[in-house]
């Protein structure tokens, strides 16, 4: 698996210095740690980047001062012993005016306190002009995303091999993550849903000590990290076999996520897709689906774009989203299908491998 390029990181700083004068800046303060990674190469869980029309500086505690020299090799990397002391000094050495800052991850008190020592700059707050920064990923990334998904995958295979009646919920999470791991996945994603019975009509559940029981439809909602980046997968097993309720119901599900797959393509728009979808399910299930068909995925398992009714995005190539209807029956039962899909020119490519026909345990 190849490392990131250093070309990379430079590429992608100057494509958002590209962008200073519509944004009405001249430098941008970003303290998500996602972001700086992307932009960077860093990977450690704090620190500040500061990027200039010219310059640039990654700032970090003494925690990370070793790691961050041997991993960015672009930008200078600066120790600090007060974060907010050490962006005025990168924002002084800069000689930057109009400092942008990611509105979404900077607080009130860190606001005021940027204000306070930054009194002869202006600070712009950058929501919307950031959210599709990481959208669009190159081959690198979409191949670290592959091996991810793969890892995932390989894991949800191995336990519809294994789960039987009288699993919990706990255990099957922790033979999924187990599982995963042994393969080389970093850590999950997201907190492992597996959800059985009446728990699976709730979309985010969390494992219990419930015994899974013959009759059961099991959401099973996994990822992992590999190299940081996201994998995330929903299959839902049947425990025994199905009513004929559940098997229309699963059916209906399956057919609005295959079509929305193959209306993927760039151009598209993402709330056409989360259309189709409800579309698909018609008057007789669309009231039982509460969610938006999908997000993106990448450094973090939900990020731009969003395919949901009210969304404004546009798919282009190099996009990775999930597409994931489900039903959801309160008191009753559950079903999601999801996968995760790398948009191209004319099609999509699914990264997700298990075969999401009726999985029923027996």
């Amino acid at each position: 698996m190849p490392q990131l390029k250093n070309d990379s990181t430079l590429d992608r700083i100057q494509a958002i210095r590209g962008k200073f004068p519509g944004f009405q800046v001249d430098g941008i303060l970003f303290s998500g740690i996602s972001n700086i990674r992307y932009l960077s190469g860093f990977t450690g869980s704090d620190g500040a980047l500061v990027l200039g029309p010219e310059g640039a500086r990654l700032l970090v505690d003494g925690r990370y001062t070793a790691q961050a020299i041997r991993e960015v090799r672009q930008i200078p990397v600066v120790q600090y012993a007060n974060k907010m002391q050490g962006i005025e000094q990168a924002v002084r050495d800069l000689h930057l005016k109009r400092i942008g800052f990611e509105a979404s991850f900077v607080c009130v008190d860190m606001h005021q306190a940027l204000t306070r020592r930054l009194r002869k700059s202006k600070l712009v707050p950058l929501g919307d002009e950031l959210r599709m920064l990481r959208a669009c990923k190159d081959d690198h990334e979409i191949l670290v995303m592959k091996k991810a998904a793969a890892i995932a995958s390989k894991a949800m295979a191995a336990l519809a091999k294994e789960i039987r009646p009288g699993w919990t919920e706990q255990e099957t999470a922790l033979y999924l993550e187990m599982t995963a791991r042994r393969s080389g996945g970093e850590q999950v994603s997201f907190e492992t849903i597996v959800a059985s019975g009446k728990n699976a009509a709730l979309p985010h559940a969390k494992p219990t000590n419930r015994k899974i029981k013959t009759g059961d439809f099991v959401v099973v909602d996994f990822g992992i990290k590999y190299r940081g980046y996201c994998s995330d997968e929903t299959c839902t097993f049947a425990i025994g076999e199905l009513t004929a309720d559940q098997k229309n119901a699963y059916r209906a599900v399956l057919r609005a996520h295959d079509e929305a797959i193959a209306c993927i393509r760039e151009g598209t728009a993402a709330a056409d897709v989360d259309a189709l979808v409800r579309g698909v399910l018609g008057d007789q299930y669309s009231r039982f689906f509460v969610h938006g068909t999908g997000h993106g995925v990448g450094l973090e398992v939900h990020e731009a774009p969003r395919l949901a009714p009210d969304s404004k995005d546009v798919l282009k190539a190099g996009m990775v989203v999930t597409v994931e209807p489900g039903l959801y029956y309160p008191g009753c039962w559950g079903i999601r299908i999801e996968d995760t899909v790398v948009v191209k020119k004319n099609s999509c490519e699914k990264i997700t491998k298990m075969n999401k026909k009726p999985i029923v345990i027996k």
